[in-house]
């Protein structure tokens, strides 16, 4: 039976998030022992190397974007670079689910963008929904409390970096390969992480970060190209509130791997934020089931 490209889109989105958050939990593991951005490079290699080879089983060979796609994938890349360093900068000194509770705030920041910089339509209780999500991330990161410090400053960038790489998806053009967009944010992470390595000193490898680091490249290998795939399908506003679904990911691999749960703050401004992602969603169907 034929799927829907929103149906289509919810499961790529889930499936994204379950790679980017065991890849994120594997990550923290390693870069207790491993430097950040060595990490970062011996990842960078395997997804690279991985993504390559995806891309020969299917028969591509041009990983050079052509016409305006050369614009949306170096945007893309910038996002991603952007994203990915501060959102693994941040992971390191603070908690798993607490840094997933502000990167809740990504659904709505997107649907916001797209309706900016897009021309996606957007009515006023949309508009509400999200400014109340906006208030919840507020209560996460708790501006001028005694424990707001830099690192929630990084998550809310790592926020405005998935934004722009995401909306720069959106524009690929239906020519361009999945795997193009993906392996070039694989290259650009890993370039990134061997540019800080060679200034600050390779230190010796061993075993079980170097495992945990292989690991989580294969998870972000499924992360990228389900990222890719899902901003070409379905529709922004209905597939967007699934990256929730890695909230409860986040609090689960904490919990087993690090021992480490959300407090009460946390968890009501993460409320707030889901809330109003899932109000979007409904409104979002209600409306489509009247245009049907």
């Amino acid at each position: 039976m034929a799927i829907s490209d929103n149906t289509r889109g919810i499961l790529l989105m889930c499936g994204s998030m379950i790679g980017f958050t065991v890849n994120d939990a594997l990550m923290k593991s390693a870069t207790e022992v491993m430097p950040l951005f060595q990490a970062m490079l011996l990842r960078g290699v395997v997804a690279t190397l991985g993504i390559l080879l995806i891309a020969r089983a299917q028969g591509v060979r041009q990983f050079v974007p052509q016409g305006r796609d050369r614009l949306w994938v170096a945007l893309r890349t910038l996002g991603e670079i952007a994203s990915t360093a501060t959102f693994l900068i941040a992971l390191t000194q603070m908690p798993m689910a607490n840094l997933s509770a502000i990167m809740q705030s990504l659904p709505l920041a997107v649907t916001l963008a797209a309706a900016v910089f897009l021309g996606e339509p957007i009515g006023w209780r949309r508009l509400a929904a999200i400014l109340a999500g906006f208030v919840g991330v507020l209560v996460i990161v708790k501006p001028g409390a005694a424990d707001f410090d830099i690192w929630s400053v990084l998550g809310l960038a790592s926020v405005a970096g998935v934004v722009l790489r995401d909306l720069a998806t959106r524009k690929f053009s239906r020519a361009m390969p999945t795997t193009v967009g993906a392996v070039w944010a694989a290259v650009s992470v890993m370039v990134m992480g061997g540019v800080v390595t060679a200034y600050k000193g390779w230190q010796p490898l061993t075993l079980r970060p170097t495992l945990e680091v292989g690991a989580a490249a294969l998870f972000i290998i499924a992360g990228y190209l389900f990222a890719v795939r899902v901003m070409r399908v379905g529709e922004l506003a209905v597939v967007a509130p699934f990256r929730y679904t890695s909230l409860l990911w986040a609090i689960l691999l904490g919990w087993a791997l690090f021992g480490t749960l959300p407090d009460a703050r946390t968890s009501f401004g993460s409320a707030i934020v889901v809330a109003s992602g899932v109000y979007i969603f409904m409104r979002e169907r209600r409306l489509a089931m009247k245009r049907a």
